[in-house]
């Protein structure tokens, strides 16, 4: 099966898609009637929201993670862990550059 494998490039796009996952998931939770547009732009204006939405949106790595490391997949872990720090360093950067 595709998620059986250890691959560090598997690892890349389950840690790019996660977030984005979470985000989603996120958006229909806490602003269902609000159009993805609005809330895209709310997320990557306001720090608050960027703090605490980004924080839950990357839990979804850590998931993804945690059953990596789990089950001896550390290819894929490293490559989930990696795309987490830079989507940590980006939110970092985007709260504070926001003005």
């Amino acid at each position: 099966m595709f998620f059986k494998k250890d691959n560090l490039k598997l690892g890349l796009l389950l840690g790019l898609l996660g977030p984005l996952l979470g985000l989603v998931v996120l958006k229909y939770i806490k602003a269902p009637s609000s159009s993805f547009g609005d809330f895209f732009n709310l997320f990557f204006t306001d720090n608050r929201y960027l703090t605490s939405i980004g924080s839950l949106s990357l839990l979804a790595n850590v998931v993804l993670f945690t059953l990596y490391v789990n089950t001896h997949r550390d290819k894929t872990a490293k490559g989930i862990f990696l795309i987490t720090l830079i989507y940590g360093i980006a939110i970092l950067l985007l709260k504070v550059f926001n003005t």
